[in-house]
């Protein structure tokens, strides 16, 4: 009577992974789960690298190597040089054919090499940079030419890996499993950056110079074992793909005309900046204005970080949920534009009620909403793609979504301080979050046309 207990215990146990494992249910017979966690782990190192950047030399270089606010932040803009060239990579990744059979993995790997030759030079060119080990007749341009060169060597990486990386992904996986992967692609984001700040964090408690050198190096070397490891064995190698005869491949500005022609691309387009600039604006001002409008704690402004990534979490579980059952993903981008909005109202309400309340539930809020609508703006563009330019679509997504990201997290850093000068601190703020509310009416205006029409595109042409 009980000879079936053991199957089932088992088959019991088998299912709490897809249950309680965020998006392990994304695998497929032909994409298994350990072979797809395998790969996600070049967002493993674009996360490391993103935490590098922008937290942890971002505070080092301006308090601990004493260099200026003003050219730490040109050296932070650098690697948004080449993020609309995402597009390009994306598209010579759909048409590149090598010796050995491969489109993706050549890409992959030059990304790789970028970010660590980047990491490899940064911490001696930014002692150079703050004047460390530089001799009396040695020009300052030295240091400033070799930290920017590093700075721009990693972002130039991170774009390249990220954007050739996702186009794998879409290779790998069937049609019906894009919006899971799309969301493990992106939990691994948050997991990297998460777990890196914290390690990082606990290195460089005891900070020295010597100590700052061991860290970037280790990332170095850590990136480019990770990325080795995802890439290892994912793509099928093809040593007779070759155009159709008499076809030759088109050029990049042929391909990009064709998919600029297409249904409503460019409104797409203009829907994904407008709407991520919305959601990173904030970035640089959450805790500045937790500390010095309500007068929260350095503690309590540091755990808003990981309240936003619980809310994108939250978000991206939500949308692979709804996406996989058929849902419309540019409906959910809109989902996530309006979920915004109640979530800027909070932040600016907890200034004059000085609620620590209200303005970690507005946080979490617009973790969700970016949450959402970066999962169904991506969707979207993945099932949009048609055969043979997924890289392109990916990279067009990529390009606006990171140049966006970068211009907005500047210019409400900016901003704020116009104001702040004219107005008060609190002003400021407010003029910022008051900015990003009204990019997201705007992306609800441009949103209807878009309604409906990335999923039936894409069952005509997967």
């Amino acid at each position: 009577m009980n000879r079936d207990t053991p199957s089932r215990r088992a088959a019991y146990l088998a299912s709490l992974g897809t249950r309680f494992l965020p998006f392990a249910d994304a695998a497929t017979p032909d994409l298994p789960l350990p072979r797809l966690l395998r790969l996600s782990l070049f967002q493993v190192s674009v996360g490391m690298a993103l935490v590098m950047l922008i937290g942890t030399l971002n505070r080092v270089m301006i308090v601990e190597m004493g260099v200026p606010a003003g050219l730490v932040s040109v050296m932070f803009a650098l690697p948004l040089l080449a993020a609309p060239f995402r597009a390009l990579i994306g598209f010579r990744s759909d048409h590149h054919r090598s010796e050995l059979g491969w489109r993706r993995v050549p890409y992959l790997w030059m990304g790789t090499l970028l970010q660590f030759g980047g990491f490899a030079i940064m911490p001696f060119a930014l002692l150079v940079l703050a004047g460390a080990g530089q001799s009396a007749d040695a020009p300052p341009w030295i240091g400033h030419l070799a930290a920017g060169l590093a700075f721009l060597l990693v972002g130039a990486g991170i774009h390249t890996t990220q954007t050739v990386g996702l186009a794998l992904a879409t290779d790998q996986a069937p049609v019906e499993s894009y919006p899971k992967v799309v969301g493990l692609m992106y939990v691994m984001l948050l997991l990297g950056m998460l777990v890196s700040a914290f390690v990082f964090g606990e290195l460089l408690t005891d900070y020295t110079p010597g100590r700052l050198i061991q860290v970037i190096q280790g990332t170095a070397v850590l990136t480019l074992v990770l990325n080795t490891v995802a890439m290892w064995k994912q793509e099928a190698r093809n040593r007779h793909r070759k155009p159709r005869p008499g076809v030759p491949d088109p050029s990049f500005t042929e391909a990009w005309r064709m998919f600029r022609s297409g249904d409503q691309a460019l409104r797409r387009l203009w829907l994904i900046g407008l709407g991520t600039m919305a959601f990173a604006m904030e970035d640089v001002l959450i805790e500045p204005y937790g500390g010095e409008i309500l007068g929260l704690s350095v503690s309590a402004t540091t755990s808003l970080t990981a309240t936003l990534a619980l809310g994108g979490l939250i978000g991206f579980g939500y949308a692979s949920r709804v996406l996989t059952r058929g849902a419309d993903p540019m409906r959910i981008a809109g989902l996530g534009a309006f979920v915004g909005l109640p979530a800027f109202v909070c932040v600016m309400a907890a200034a004059p009620f000085q609620s620590a309340a209200l303005f970690s539930t507005g946080i979490l809020l617009i973790g969700i909403g970016g949450g959402l609508f970066g999962h169904g703006t991506l969707t979207a563009t993945m099932n949009r793609a048609t055969p043979g330019q997924e890289g392109l679509a990916l990279g067009a997504w990529g390009a606006v979504q990171a140049t966006a990201a970068g211009l907005a997290m500047a210019a409400g850093g900016v901003i704020r301080d116009l104001v702040a000068a004219m107005s008060g601190s609190l002003a400021g703020y407010l003029s910022v979050y008051g900015l990003e509310l009204a990019m997201l009416v705007c992306v609800l205006a441009l949103l209807p046309p878009l309604l409906g029409r990335a999923a039936a595109s894409g069952a005509s042409v997967k």
